[in-house]
Parts: structure tokens; C-alpha cells; sequence
């Protein structure tokens, strides 16, 4: 087998390496790969020196590193694949994805007062309304890109709604996330596009606490804001540090998701067929669709102590980097893996992570892609990819830029 540069962003613009993961799984599960050279302006923005790292591409192996926070550290040099200057670091060691136990733990209970049962029960039924408007807005069209003017269009609306932001502000939160996650990507990033766009979100973020505090709403901001553990608040940083975090991985994770089952779906009419004409399927085709699609490509721990992974030696301090695609087609686990199976089950899949740092928003996160596949196979229900995909440059989440579909026009 050919080796694939799984540290090119590049790799995975053109398409996931599926043929060179399954090799590795059989024949390297903790496979060193190599840094190669960056584009001079992303250099520049990651401020050091590049290391190699562990690509590891087991389920059993990712689920027992995922688990094991004391040995295998987000914090330790954050869960970012590209290693960092210090005082980034820092800084980003601020969100709770760049925590570990015991800091993590408290703040994730804190958060978890704005992810509760009713909560989540009151914005199901707006997300149907939400979902319901935007095809609305398309059906008259006949075509349109499936991206912009669907697939980040309702994860943008939720999240506006659920933290309390005007909805007319879902562009700039859609920019904003864009040169965030994809600072690799030349359409999105340039020198400093990143950073400014981290202070923009953070200083958005502050502004929009500060009218909570004084007015507190029906809003997760409210409740965020309120919440207290063990006789403690969010304090200002925290709070900003969190809405960024919210924003990135609610609104990219969920758009990927809907993009990619478009496409899954027009890949597969049989299957896309059986759903249309048994909308009771939904369930199952969204744990289907995130398992095949896997909206995130990766995450990065850092080893705080010798130790091994599939009898490979890792020494302290090496980075080691889960490839969920990977895991997500580990035929261990699954059945006809490279198969997209709308009625699989069991569908233990790991597009949500595993252990401490499973996402906050995973149940939001499959209502928003039951809801919308929901409104367009009932209402358009031709919808089909009808030329080119262009996807995100990007080593970290398994995005597409843009896709156009056709469908019969309706009022």
C-alpha cells in the first residue's frame, strides 16, 4: 500500500484515504506520520516548530484512549493536530475541549445545566419550524447550494436561537467559524483571518453576556450565565471561551452531517428510496449517515507518560491522533463497513467522540438532521447532488464548501 500523508490537509480535501485506513488498521494501527511543510501564512499563524505524530485508526483503540484522560491529555497541548506556541496554548486550554479531569469535569457540570431534557424537548419542536422555513425559502428554486442555503442554514438558526443571538447575525457567525476551522484552507485563511475572527466571536460573545446579565431571557446564555457548581459561576472568560466553542462544533459538526448525508443519500438512490417512502427510518439513517459521513476527522491527545498502542511504543509527550472515519469502518466493529446502510444496527459509531468529552449537543445534533432530511424528502422529494462537490481543506473536520442540487420547483 502506497502511504497516503495523512498530515496534508490536502489529503482530505480530495477525499477520505478509506483504502489506506483499513491498511493501516490491519497493519499499523499506531502508525508514525511524519510533519511536511505548511503554507508559509499557516506557519505563521501556529507560531512553532511542526512535530510528527501517532495516526491511530482502531475503534478499540481510539474509545480506550478516549477514556483515559490521566494517560492520553487534552490539555496537556490541546487536542489541535498542529502543535502551538505556548501562549496560544494557553489561551485555548480556556474551552473545555482543551481540559482535562478535574478542571474539565467541573466545568462540563456547570455546562450541562444548559443542556437539559427540557430544554432540548422545547428547541426539537422550533428546529422543525426552522427546518420547515428554509425549505420554504428553496422549494420555489428548483436548484440551490445545498451547503449555504440549507445544510448551514439550520444549524446557524438553532444555535442563534438556543444561546439568545438575532438571528440576523447567523452570517457573521457562519464567517467566523469558517476562518476558524478553516485556517488550512486558502478560500478561508490568510495570515491573521483566524485570529481576528477569534477575537471577533470573543468580543461578540461578551457583548451579548453583558445583555444577558442585565436581561436574562428564556436563552442557554441565561441559563449558562445562572448556572452554579459547588457554589461557583462562569466567570466573563469562561462564558466567551465556551459560545466560541459552542458555535464552532454546533454549527460546522451538524452542517457536515447534513451535507454529507445529501450527498450519501444521491450516492445511494436504493437506500434514499427506502427512506423517502418510510420516513420512519429517520432514526436509524441519521446514525447511519453519521457513522459513514463522520463530521470530524480527528482529534489529537497528547501521551503523559511512556506507554503503547497496538504494541507500538509511544513515548511521554507524543502527539497521538484518532481518525474517527477510521474507527467509524473498523470492521471489528461493523458489519459490511463500506456499506451505507440506512437500517444498521447495531450503530455504535464515534462521530460524537467517547468518554468525558462525548459532545454536549449530540441529541440537538441528530434532531437538526432528522428534522431536515424530514422536510426535503417529503417536500422535495427529487432533491439530488447534480454537480460538482468541493470540500473544505482541512485535516480536522470532514467538511464540503459547496454542492449544488436540483429538484422539482414547488411553491
Amino acid at each position: 500500500m502506497q502511504a497516503v500523508d495523512l498530515f496534508d490537509a490536502a489529503t482530505f480535501e480530495r477525499a477520505i484515504p478509506h483504502d489506506y485506513f483499513a491498511w493501516l488498521r490491519e497493519h499499523e494501527p499506531a502508525h508514525w506520520q511524519p510533519p511536511t511543510p505548511l503554507r508559509p501564512d499557516v506557519a505563521n499563524m501556529l507560531g512553532t516548530e511542526q512535530r510528527g505524530y501517532w495516526a491511530v485508526s482502531r475503534y478499540q483503540d481510539i474509545v480506550d484512549i478516549s477514556l483515559n484522560q490521566e494517560l492520553f491529555s487534552s490539555e496537556r497541548a490541546t487536542v489541535m493536530n498542529n502543535d502551538l506556541s505556548e501562549d496560544r496554548m494557553a489561551q485555548l486550554r480556556l474551552w473545555m475541549i482543551n481540559q482535562d479531569a478535574p478542571r474539565h469535569t467541573k466545568l462540563r457540570k456547570l455546562v450541562n445545566k444548559g443542556f437539559t431534557k427540557r430544554i432540548i424537548e422545547r428547541m426539537d419542536i422550533h428546529v422543525r419550524e426552522l427546518a420547515a422555513g428554509i425549505v420554504d425559502r428553496v422549494a420555489p428554486k428548483g436548484e440551490c447550494d445545498f451547503v449555504t442555503e440549507v445544510a448551514s442554514e439550520l444549524p446557524l438558526l438553532v444555535i442563534a436561537e438556543l444561546v439568545g443571538c438575532p438571528s440576523e447575525d447567523r452570517d457573521k457567525l457562519f464567517a467566523w467559524s469558517n476562518q476558524m476551522v478553516g485556517f488550512e484552507d486558502p478560500e478561508f485563511s490568510n495570515e491573521t483571518g483566524a485570529t481576528e475572527a477569534m477575537g471577533e466571536m470573543f468580543e461578540y460573545a461578551g457583548h451579548l453576556a453583558k445583555l444577558r446579565r442585565d436581561d436574562p431571557r428564556d436563552d442557554l446564555t441565561s441559563v449558562l450565565l445562572n448556572a452554579e457548581v459547588d457554589g461557583e459561576k462562569l466567570d466573563d472568560l469562561t462564558f466567551n471561551m465556551f459560545f466560541m466553542l459552542l458555535i464552532l462544533a454546533g454549527n460546522e459538526t451538524t452542517r457536515n452531517a447534513i451535507s454529507g448525508g445529501m450527498l450519501a443519500l444521491s450516492e445511494h438512490p436504493g437506500q434514499r428510496s427506502k427512506l423517502a417512502a418510510d420516513l420512519s427510518l429517520l432514526p436509524s439513517a441519521t446514525e447511519e449517515i453519521l457513522r459513514y459521513v463522520s463530521p470530524v476527522i480527528s482529534m489529537r491527545r497528547t501521551a503523559t507518560r511512556d506507554t503503547e498502542i497496538g504494541g507500538q511504543k509511544i513515548a511521554e509527550n507524543d502527539k497521538v491522533v484518532m481518525f474517527y472515519p477510521s474507527a467509524n469502518r473498523d470492521p471489528g466493529i461493523f458489519d459490511r463497513p463500506d456499506v451505507f446502510d440506512i437500517q444498521r444496527d447495531p450503530n455504535v459509531h464515534l462521530a460524537f467522540g467517547w468518554g468525558p468529552h462525548f459532545c454536549l449537543g449530540a441529541n440537538l445534533a441528530r434532531a437538526e438532521i432528522r428534522t431536515i432530511f424530514a422536510e426535503l424528502l417529503t417536500r422535495l422529494p427529487d432533491i439530488e447532488v447534480c454537480g460538482p462537490v468541493r470540500r473544505l481543506r482541512s485535516s480536522t473536520v470532514n467538511s464540503i464548501k459547496s454542492m449544488p442540487v436540483r429538484f422539482t420547483p414547488t411553491s
